[in-house]
């Protein structure tokens, strides 16, 4: 009797509608949830926050790709995880200082407490403490400017989530 989770194609090679022994089901793109969003495990960790960045569409993996450098370059030893279909970066046992969400025409980098920076970042939000930074396709990334709202934010207390 055949083993249904074994299927074969046509060639004698494993089908790719489903998975087999061996494949990382990680591999496999994710799907893009409203506003090209990755629709991404929880986990904590580099490894989510990796396949987050990889399956974000378009130019937007290069932003997360250097937002991702730039924070893990300004904090040795940020804390990763993904909650929500968004990376979040923190410190162990301080909380959650920022974190990155994928919409359609731009990247949206939330400081948690960045109310508090200097410069406040240009985006507000309904929620108090909360500062906004949207990175478009060409607009310049101001790798120096966010490198310093990084660390004031990472200086300050983090989000318990």
């Amino acid at each position: 009797m055949a083993d249904k989770t074994s299927a074969k194609s046509s060639e004698g090679k494993p089908s790719k509608s489903k998975p087999t022994k061996g494949k990382d089901p990680a591999a496999a793109k994710p799907a893009l949830l409203s506003g090209g969003n990755p629709q991404i495990a929880k986990g904590t960790g580099d490894a989510p926050v990796q396949a987050y960045i990889a399956a974000m569409p378009d130019w937007k993996s290069d932003v997360g790709r250097r937002l991702d450098t730039l924070i893990t370059r300004t904090i040795p030893g940020v804390h990763k995880a993904v909650k929500w279909n968004s990376p979040l970066y923190g410190l162990e046992g301080q909380g959650w200082f920022l974190g990155i969400h994928c919409f359609t025409n731009y990247v949206k980098v939330a400081f948690f407490r960045g109310a508090s920076l200097h410069p406040v970042p240009p985006g507000q939000s309904k929620q108090k403490e909360v500062r906004y930074l949207d990175i478009r396709e060409d607009d310049p990334f101001d790798e120096a400017q966010i490198a310093a709202w990084v660390k004031q934010a990472s200086e300050l207390p983090g989000e318990q989530m």
